[in-house]
């Protein structure tokens, strides 16, 4: 039996994740129904870069996200703008950021040094939340500090931010805070148990964004 190939796969997931139907897309993109339908349910679709680009601006992306020509690679090799501005974030800004949760990086210090660990995460009152699957190592951070760090990258307007929020961190055990945590429906990429939820409290927040300087200044 066929399966849907990666790019009508993305192409569906993006529609359904704007809440748009088939018909709805076709006519940003100027295609037909039937074409949308066909892409999404293709093993192979391909289509040209001028279609590429009809269908992602339909789709409020980029050619590359739904192509997924940059996921073997980092991100970041796109050339940067002629006029940068970095802008520092206040806290309250930084938080906005991060509010609704996505994957982040949780920083700590074991025997190698210092260690980043990709995450799924959700906010819960300001503190960051995660599930892990061994509570072992992380037990043992309650009096280090930690770091949690999140960020996002466009290569297409060549614009970015990046949040650390520096604090400590502990194991959730309390039978109300633990519902609470699992409330939040966090889904890690990595799958597995995960049993173990993890509540990061900042301590000190900061953040920056890089946007492209305006004609004026």
């Amino acid at each position: 039996m066929s399966t849907v190939g990666d790019l009508g796969r993305r192409v569906a997931e993006r529609r359904r994740e704007l809440g748009l139907t088939a018909e709805e897309v076709a006519s940003r993109a100027g295609m037909s129904p039937s074409y949308i339908r066909s892409v999404e349910s293709s093993p192979s679709a391909q289509l040209p870069p001028s279609g590429l680009w009809k269908l992602a601006a339909a789709l409020e992306t980029s050619v590359e996200e739904i192509t997924g020509s940059g996921f073997d690679a980092p991100p970041g090799r796109s050339s940067p703008s002629a006029r940068p501005k970095l802008e520092a974030l206040s806290a309250d800004e930084s938080k906005a950021m991060i509010a609704p949760g996505g994957v982040g990086r949780f920083v700590f210090s074991d025997d190698r040094g210092p260690v980043a660990l990709p995450v799924n995460y959700r906010m819960l009152d300001g503190d960051v939340v995660f599930r892990t699957e061994s509570e072992a190592r992380l037990t043992s951070l309650a009096n280090e500090t930690v770091s949690f760090e999140v960020d996002h990258l466009d290569e297409a307007l060549t614009e970015g931010w990046s949040v650390l929020l520096t604090g400590v961190s502990r194991v959730i055990i309390d039978p109300a805070e633990l519902e609470q945590a699992r409330g939040l429906e966090i889904g890690p990429w990595a799958g597995g148990e995960r049993e173990t939820y993890v509540r990061m409290s900042p301590q000190i927040v900061t953040g920056r964004r890089i946007r492209q300087r305006s004609s004026d200044g």
